[in-house]
C-alpha cells in the first residue's frame, strides 16, 4: 500500500488514471464504488455493468455521480470514456470489449456468469480483479493459465480474507518465518443455516440473505481457504479442516496450541480457521524457524518460546481495499492471491438436508447444500462434486444430510462454460478427466 498510494498520487497528477469497468452493483460493489469515487486517487470508475441498469446508476448515484449514461455498443462507451462521462449497461461484455478499460472487476460472486465474463476480459488482454473467490476456488488455476498466456493480471482482492492473507502470509516469509498455518477468524459457523434463519441479519445491514447464509454455513470461508492453499501451496490437514471452537474473546495468540504441530511442521503447511477468537474478524498466520538466533529475538519481542508464532491482523476492511489490489495489478502487475499452479484444495457440496432424486440444487447459501474444504486430489480420485458447479444440477439418487455429493449423485445441466473449464482444469494437472462419467465428457 505504502508504495501504491504514491503510485496513484502520480497518475492523478499526471492524468493518466487507471480506467476501471466493474460488473455487478449488490452491496459490495456499491461500496467499491463510493470507495473509488470519492476516495482513491489516479483510478476512473468508467462503467458499471450489471443485469439492472438501475442499480448500477444507483451505485454511481450513491457517491453524488448523477450524469451518467446508459450505453448499448462499445462505441457508445467508448465514446463515453473518452469524454470523461460514467456509463451503464446491463451487458458486461461491453467492459470486456472497450477499449478505453484497463481492469475489469467482477464482483458477482457467481460462478457460470462470472466465467463468462472472465473468459472475455482476458481473450481481451485485460487485468481482471474478482471479489469473486466462488468463481477462483472452482475454475481459478485454469484461468490463471489463460491469463498468463495472454500477458495479463488475474487476481483475487484485499479486503476479502484471502488476499489479507496473503499479505500477511508474504510478510512472514520476508522475516525469514516459515508459514505453517494460514487461517481466518470467525464469529459464527452453523452448516444448517439458510436465507430464512439469516433473514433478519441481511435485512438489518442491507445484504441478501443467501450471501449472508454462506458466511454463516461455512460455504464462503471454504472458498477463502482454498484459494489461500491454491496460492501458497497448503492442503487441508481433514476434510472441512479443524476449525477449533474456543471460548469468545479468547485471544488468537493462543492458536499455536489449537492445531496438531505434526500436521503444520510437515508438509507444506495448512489452511484453517477458529470461532470464537480475537480479534474477530481479522485473520492470523502460524509461522515457525529454525534459527536459534531467530527464536532468541522473537522471544525478547513477546512472541512467545515456539516452535509456533501468531501473527495476525485484526480486521479485513472489505470494499475499502479492493482498489489497492486494482493499482497492483494495473501498475505493477503484481497480483494480490493468484493461484501458483496445481489446485491443492476444493470445495465440494455437502447436503445441507436430504437430498430426493429429481430436485434441482439451489445456489450457495440457500437450503440445500453447504460447502467443505478436502484436498483437490483427493476430491478428483473420489470425483467429488466441486460446490461450484452444483447450482442448476438435477439430483439423481437420494443424498442423506451431510453427505459429500459425487458427480455420480447429479446431472450436470448442458452446455456450461465452467464444467468445460473444470474438465480442462482437471485434464491439464491431474492428466485425466476421471472426475467426470462419459456421457458428462461428451455434454461438455
Amino acid at each position: 500500500m505504502f508504495i501504491v498510494d504514491r503510485e496513484l498520487e502520480r497518475l492523478e497528477r499526471t492524468g493518466k488514471r487507471i480506467r476501471v469497468g466493474m460488473v455487478g452493483a449488490g452491496f459490495m460493489a456499491r461500496g467499491i464504488a463510493r470507495q473509488m469515487l470519492q476516495y482513491t486517487k489516479g483510478m476512473e470508475l468508467a462503467a458499471i455493468a450489471n443485469r439492472r441498469p438501475d442499480m448500477a446508476r444507483q451505485a454511481y448515484a450513491e457517491s453524488g455521480e448523477m450524469n451518467v449514461s446508459h450505453v448499448a455498443t462499445v462505441a457508445e462507451l467508448e465514446a463515453c470514456i473518452a469524454a470523461g462521462q460514467r456509463a451503464v449497461t446491463d451487458d458486461p461484455m461491453l467492459l470486456c470489449d472497450a477499449q478505453g478499460i484497463d481492469v475489469v472487476l467482477e464482483v458477482t460472486g457467481a460462478v457460470e456468469f462470472s466465467a463468462q465474463v472472465v473468459m472475455r476480459a482476458i481473450a481481451q488482454r485485460k487485468h481482471v480483479v474478482m471479489m469473486n473467490a466462488e468463481l477462483d476456488g472452482t475454475v481459478g488455476p485454469i484461468l490463471k493459465r489463460y491469463a498468463d498466456r495472454a500477458g495479463v493480471v488475474i487476481t483475487n482482492t484485499e479486503g476479502d480474507q484471502p488476499g489479507v492473507i496473503m499479505n500477511l502470509y508474504r510478510w512472514v516469509k520476508g522475516l525469514g518465518v516459515r508459514p505453517v498455518l494460514c487461517g481466518n477468524i470467525k464469529g459464527l459457523h452453523d452448516p444448517y443455516r439458510n436465507p430464512t434463519t439469516q433473514e433478519g441479519f441481511a435485512r438489518k445491514w442491507g445484504m441478501k440473505a443467501p450471501m449472508v447464509t454462506s458466511f454463516a454455513d461455512g460455504t464462503k470461508i471454504s472458498f477463502e481457504n482454498a484459494i489461500v492453499a491454491n496460492a501458497t501451496g497448503m492442503r487441508v490437514a481433514r476434510r472441512g479442516m479443524y476449525g477449533p471452537v474456543v471460548e469468545p474473546g479468547t485471544p488468537i495468540q493462543e492458536s499455536v496450541n489449537w492445531y496438531p504441530h505434526e500436521d503444520l511442521l510437515n508438509g507444506p503447511g495448512i489452511v484453517d480457521y477458529c470461532v470464537g477468537a480475537m480479534p474477530n474478524p481479522g485473520i492470523f498466520v502460524l509461522g515457525t524457524t529454525d534459527d536459534a538466533t531467530e527464536i532468541h529475538y522473537l522471544s525478547l519481542y513477546k512472541m512467545g518460546p515456539g516452535p509456533l508464532y501468531c501473527f495476525y491482523w485484526p480486521y479485513h476492511l472489505c470494499h475499502f481495499e479492493v482498489p489497492f489490489t486494482v493499482a497492483r495489478a494495473a501498475i505493477f502487475r503484481d497480483a494480490t492471491i493468484a493461484p501458483l499452479g496445481e489446485p491443492c484444495v476444493d470445495v465440494v457440496a455437502t447436503a445441507k438436508r436430504d437430498l430426493e432424486p429429481g430436485e434441482f440444487i439451489d445456489g450457495l447459501g440457500h437450503y440445500m447444500t453447504y460447502g467443505l474444504c478436502e484436498n483437490a486430489r483427493t476430491v478428483h480420485d473420489e470425483r467429488l462434486l466441486p460446490i461450484g458447479l452444483a447450482e442448476g444440477c438435477r439430483v439423481r439418487r437420494a443424498v442423506p444430510r451431510d453427505q459429500v455429493l459425487s458427480y455420480d449423485d447429479v446431472e450436470l445441466p448442458p452446455g456450461r462454460l465452467c464444467d468445460a473449464l473444470r474438465l480442462e482444469q482437471d485434464v491439464h494437472f491431474f492428466g485425466r478427466s476421471a472426475a467426470l462419467r462419459p456421457e458428462v465428457v461428451a455434454a461438455v
